[in-house]
Formats: C-alpha cells, sequence, structure tokens
C-alpha cells in the first residue's frame, strides 16, 4: 500500500432531484435544456465566455462569480464543473437531463456531486447540502411550469408558491 503524505480521502455527496412534467422529452429539453436557459430559471445572468452551447462551453454566472464549464452531453442532457463559485473547491458537478417516462411525460433530473470534505465544519458542510437540496428542487418546479405552460410561469418565487387545490370542474385561470 501507498500513502502520499497530505493527500486526503474523498467524502463525495450526491444529491438527486426531479420532478415529472407533462410534456414529451425533446419539447421539455427545447424550453429548458439550453446552457443558456439557466438564465431564465435561475434568474440570474448568464453569459459565454468561449463555446456555442456545446461540450467545452464556458458560462459565466453571477457577474463572473461563478464560472461552469460543460464537459459532456447528450441530446437531452449536459453535465458541468464549477471552476470557479462557492463549490469550486470541492469539485462540483451538475447534470440537468430530461428523460420519457411515457410519449407526453417527462421527468427531469438534477443530479449535484461535490466532495464536502472541501469544507472543514459540519456545520458548513450541512448547510451547502441543505441550500443545494432545497434552490434545486425549486428551479426543477420553474423548470416544469417553463415546459409545461410555455414562456408562462417561470420565476422561483412564483413555481413555489402554493396552489389552491381545484374543485370538480373547476378550471386554473390563464
Amino acid at each position: 500500500m501507498v500513502i502520499v503524505p497530505g493527500v486526503r480521502a474523498a467524502d463525495y455527496v450526491v444529491i438527486t432531484k426531479q420532478v415529472e412534467v407533462d410534456r414529451p422529452a425533446d419539447d421539455v429539453w427545447r424550453r429548458v435544456g439550453d446552457y443558456h436557459a439557466i438564465s431564465e430559471w435561475m434568474e440570474t445572468d448568464c453569459g459565454y465566455l468561449s463555446g456555442d452551447g456545446g461540450v467545452g462551453t464556458v458560462r459565466r454566472l453571477l457577474k463572473g462569480e461563478v464560472i461552469e464549464i460543460m464537459i459532456a452531453q447528450t441530446p437531452r442532457s449536459y453535465t458541468y464543473l464549477q471552476t470557479r463559485g462557492k463549490l469550486a473547491v470541492a469539485g462540483y458537478h451538475g447534470t440537468l437531463a430530461a428523460e420519457p417516462i411515457e410519449a407526453s411525460r417527462t421527468r427531469l433530473v438534477y443530479t449535484l456531486f461535490y466532495d464536502q470534505k472541501a469544507f472543514a465544519a459540519e456545520a458548513d458542510r450541512r448547510a451547502h447540502r441543505e441550500r443545494l437540496d432545497g434552490r434545486y428542487q425549486q428551479f426543477l418546479e420553474v423548470m416544469k411550469a417553463m415546459a409545461e405552460r410555455g414562456t408562462g410561469e417561470s420565476s422561483v418565487a412564483e413555481a413555489a408558491r402554493p396552489r389552491r387545490r381545484l374543485r370538480a370542474g373547476e378550471s386554473r385561470p390563464a
């Protein structure tokens, strides 16, 4: 056994969030799957530093506080690595995917992956996990609303707001 001094064992965290959407997978992906669409569903600025939205594209978010590079892509998914931002030190990766359930239904899946040992204090580890867990479920709810309603409701606050249950024969206002 070879032991390298100064090398720590990783403690990887995987967070998987998902939501079902009442639209075909290709339609959902066209609406929310563009690498730049994060500007709409996260309600933040986004610009490309290089690339055209495919593998190797580098995007900047939050006025350059966050830099992410797309490292993998399929027809209905992409994976990125954060190289600048709060989680860059932890090797943070994210994958967004649209998976067909049946012809007219899709499962949007967001998988987050990082090494929590990058944060020494247990309180910091817990805070990062709780923040990511809640925020990315909200983002998926926004994407669901975007995909099901076209260009309608798309803000984080609007999608997260509780809705009154409809009575039999009642419909939601447009």
